[in-house]
């Protein structure tokens, strides 16, 4: 019953636009949802609902404080903590718990946020005698001392735990021991000395985290060790996928971790999944941030750069000890949120004079950088080449400059991971960066002098880097596919459209995304698009709408003659599109 409730309340979708004139100054439960890991607010699990409300918040926040721990009280958990966060027209609302009755904690803080409301409403409050006698059955109900003696004991042992509703784990990869939730074993029973760890790097950042995961199970594996890597779309073990679909969030981490074949984990770990749930490891050996950059604002209450540079650097709470943080120097907010952090760091720029690479090398820190037409590591001052940038086939004979960023990241990553130069140059030399193995993400194809880009960029920070390569590729004429999901504000779909058009178009194809329209009609998606393309000089003639991506490639190839260039920024249907496009080269 409990897993049912919190389920539903899990379908809710947080509110991406600020509240109307009506409901501004009533506060609205907007989500309910549980943190399994460390988050945003602090490293402990907890019950959190996000609120939106125009008000003072001072007052709901006070209310809400006195509920919970009254509450807390009366269920005998008085030892946990709360924080809050405040937000533009909102807040988020969070109650540590244990991590076997985080369901109930969810009903405690909810119950607590009505409170809260009925006291600024001033309405009658409800009976706290009898709302904590339900909320206590609910947590003795949820108990589980097992599941709790286990996490106990693998901390003790200095072993990895992982749980979820379903199962709990300790160690990773081969010796990797996983139960069902209702067949937990006896301490004793458990061959501690066997479980072992393995390495375990967290990529995350607004571009190019699945092309560097991608770049560095590449590298993994040209040292002979099988690389498991999770990513927005697969989960895989070596050459092997064992699923298909958006594996970058907890859920994707464990069923990785807890695999036998698994020799090195590198995890995508995606805005989404930190915001929902967390991190799904309690501790990594490395973590890398690609770069941050305006996406999905107004979700979860994140409305600036700023604040989703905050919630990329979750990641850092992964590490402990000597465990460094990967950054790139060439992102200005990734610097200057870092300057603030007292850990270790390893940066990567594709600038040799970028002032933080100059300082950490006087420094004798570590550093990847693009020295001329070399990559290089430099360790305690001393640089060295790596891998001949023009050697690398993703990177496009060095046009696509944000693949070299890319493996610059990866670069540092595998080395922090102790994996050899030589077998980082084999790695990235043999990255091709196609629709085999980085599917979606810059892939050419070639066929009658018609040249055919299919990317997955869908912001302004992708597809600015996009045009970038584009407009220095001859064509007689271009072509530009592009559509995006509705949960983006009007704002951001048209710095995403107007950064796609620098390629200068000669032909727009607007979109629709079918199952994306996320709460919002893709015809005021069109709309925005539209306008956005007018502004850059096209007229109506030279903007067609279609209703899917699939439609409008086909339209597109139809079109295509000999010297041109069409640029495919297909979001959803890949697999449909690739396969139009197979057929067109083999017509």
């Amino acid at each position: 019953v409990i897993n049912a409730a919190c389920a539903s309340r899990a379908t809710r979708k947080p509110a991406t636009e600020s509240p109307g004139p009506n409901r501004a100054m009533t506060p609205e439960l907007t989500d309910s949802r549980r943190l399994t890991g460390a988050n945003l607010f602090w490293d402990l699990p907890a019950a959190i609902i996000d609120v939106c409300y125009a008000g003072d918040p001072q007052p709901l926040l006070a209310a809400w404080q006195q509920a919970a721990h009254s509450l807390l009280e009366i269920v005998g958990h008085s030892e946990q903590q709360l924080t809050h966060r405040i937000f533009q027209n909102g807040l988020s609302l969070l109650v540590s718990a244990r991590i076997d009755q985080l369901y109930a904690m969810c009903e405690l803080n909810e119950a607590a946020f009505a409170c809260a409301a009925a006291t600024l409403a001033d309405q009658p409050l409800p009976d706290l005698a009898l709302e904590g006698s339900r909320l206590k059955e609910l947590f003795e109900e949820e108990l589980d001392p097992r599941l709790l003696a286990l996490q106990t004991a693998a901390a003790r042992h200095g072993v990895p735990f992982l749980w979820d509703d379903d199962e709990a784990s300790v160690g990773y990869g081969k010796t990797s021991l996983c139960w069902p939730r209702d067949k937990l074993p006896e301490i004793s029973r458990v061959a501690w000395e066997q479980v072992k760890s393995i390495p375990v790097a967290l990529v995350t950042g607004t571009n190019g985290k699945s092309t560097t995961v991608r770049m560095s199970a590449a590298i993994i594996g040209a040292a002979g060790i099988r690389a498991g890597l999770t990513s927005t779309d697969w989960i895989r073990i070596g050459s092997k996928i064992l699923d298909e679909g958006d594996y970058s969030g907890t859920g994707g981490a464990r069923r990785l971790l807890r695999h036998h074949d698994t020799e090195i984990a590198v995890l995508e770990t995606a805005r989404g999944g930190l915001l929902r749930r967390g991190l799904g490891v309690a501790s990594a050996s490395t973590a890398l941030i690609t770069n941050v950059a305006a996406d999905h604002l107004g979700e979860y209450g994140i409305h600036s750069v700023a604040e989703l540079i905050e919630t990329k650097f979750i990641v850092r709470r992964a590490l402990e000890g000597d465990a460094p943080l990967i950054l790139n120097a060439d992102d200005a907010g990734i610097v200057a949120f870092a300057s603030q952090l007292e850990l270790p760091k390893i940066w990567f720029s594709l600038d040799p004079a970028n002032p933080v690479i100059l300082t950490h090398r006087a420094q004798g820190g570590t550093m990847a950088v693009l020295q001329e037409d070399a990559l290089c590591l430099c360790e305690n001052g001393e640089l060295r080449e790596i891998v001949q940038a023009s050697k690398i086939p993703s990177a496009l004979g060095g046009t696509a400059r944000y693949n070299l960023q890319n493996a610059l990241g990866a670069l540092a990553l595998c080395s922090t991971l102790g994996i050899s130069d030589a077998c980082i140059r084999r790695g990235l030399e043999s990255f091709r960066g196609d629709e085999h193995d980085n599917p979606g993400r810059g892939n050419w194809f070639e066929h009658n002098g018609v040249r055919i880009l299919v990317d997955f960029a869908h912001n302004e920070h992708g597809t600015r880097a996009i045009s970038e390569m584009v407009s220095s590729t001859p064509a007689e004429r271009r072509l530009l596919l592009i559509g995006q999901a509705g949960d983006r504000r009007d704002e951001d779909i048209r710095a995403m459209t107007l950064a796609a058009c620098r390629i200068q178009p000669d032909l727009v194809l607007a979109c629709r995304l079918p199952g994306y329209e996320r709460g919002r009609l893709q015809s005021e998606v069109l709309k925005v698009i539209r306008e956005s393309v007018r502004k850059r000089g096209l007229n109506d003639e030279q903007i067609i709408e279609f209703e899917a991506p699939v439609n409008a490639a086909a339209f597109a190839l139809d079109w295509a003659r000999p010297g041109d260039v069409l640029v495919l920024l297909v979001l959803t249907q890949r697999k449909e599109v690739m396969r139009l496009i197979q057929e067109y080269i083999q017509r």
